[in-house]
C-alpha cells in the first residue's frame, strides 16, 4: 500500500510557493524595458534588493533608463542608490541594453509608491489606491479606494459604487495593469514613522523630496563604440 502522506495532488499549493507567488511581479515591462528588467532583476536580487519597474523616457541627450528599486522592508536610501547604479551600470556596459547614448537613474519607490507584487496589497492595507485594469469591471477601468489586502490571488478594494455606497471589490492582480498608492496625510504620517531614527534624504542632498530619486549615473557611448567613463550627477525631478 503506498504511504498516504507521499500522495499529495501534484497540483498542491505549498506556503512556499504561495510566499513565492505573491512576491512575484504582477506588473511587468514589455519591449526594451521589458529586456532591461530582465537584465536588471536578479542583479539587484544578487544585492539584496527588489525591482520596482523599469521605465524608460524621452531626454533632450538621448533615453533615460529609470530603474526603482527598494530593500525588501521598503527602504531605499542614497547610499543603496549609488550601490544599485554602480552595479547596473557595470553590467549594462557588458549587455549594451540600448545603443546609443542614455542617462541611468536609481531612485526609491516613494511614499506615493506603485504596487507591482500581490504581497503589497497586504503590506499596504488600510491605505488608498488608485487602480488601472486591462479589461473594464462593471464598465469601469479607473477605480479608487481603501486596500483591505489581498485574498485568494484578488486585491480587495473598499470603493464608493454609485447607487450602492461603500462597496468590497475584489480585482483579480492578473488583471490589473497599473496601482499607485494615494498621497493621503496617513501615508505621509506612516513614512515618518517609518523613517523615524534615520537622517532624512534631504540632510543628506540638499532639494530631494524623501522617498523621490535619489541618485542618478550619466553613461554615454561615443561614436566608436567604445564606453565614456560614467558620471554621477544629481537629479531632484519627481517621476
Amino acid at each position: 500500500m503506498n504511504d498516504p502522506i507521499s500522495q499529495a495532488p501534484e497540483n498542491s499549493i505549498t506556503p512556499t510557493d504561495a510566499a513565492t507567488a505573491a512576491s512575484a511581479r504582477f506588473a511587468l515591462e514589455h519591449g526594451q524595458a521589458g529586456e532591461i528588467a530582465t537584465i536588471a532583476e536578479p542583479i539587484l536580487e544578487g544585492l539584496g534588493y527588489r525591482l520596482v519597474r523599469v521605465k524608460i523616457s524621452g531626454g533632450e541627450a538621448g533615453p533615460i533608463v529609470q530603474v526603482m528599486a527598494e530593500r525588501p522592508d521598503g527602504a531605499m536610501a542614497i547610499e543603496d542608490c549609488e550601490t544599485v547604479s554602480r552595479d547596473l551600470s557595470a553590467v549594462f556596459d557588458t549587455f549594451d541594453p540600448i545603443s546609443g547614448a542614455y542617462r541611468l537613474e536609481v531612485s526609491s519607490p516613494g511614499i506615493d509608491r506603485p504596487l507591482v507584487r500581490p504581497s503589497d496589497f497586504d503590506d499596504w492595507s488600510g491605505h488608498e489606491v488608485k487602480i488601472e485594469l486591462k479589461e473594464p469591471v462593471s464598465g469601469r477601468k479607473r477605480w479608487r479606494g481603501e486596500i483591505e489586502g489581498l485574498v485568494e490571488g484578488e486585491a480587495r478594494v473598499v470603493c464608493e459604487i454609485e447607487g450602492l455606497g461603500q462597496q468590497t471589490v475584489g480585482f483579480p492582480v492578473s488583471l490589473i495593469a497599473e496601482a499607485r498608492l494615494v498621497l493621503t496625510d496617513a501615508l505621509i504620517r506612516e513614512a515618518l514613522r517609518a523613517s523615524k531614527g534615520k537622517p532624512p534624504l534631504e540632510e543628506k542632498k540638499s532639494g530631494n523630496t524623501p522617498g523621490r530619486k535619489a541618485q542618478a549615473t550619466d553613461k554615454s557611448n561615443n561614436s566608436a563604440g567604445g564606453r565614456k567613463p560614467a558620471s554621477r550627477t544629481d537629479d531632484t525631478d519627481e517621476d
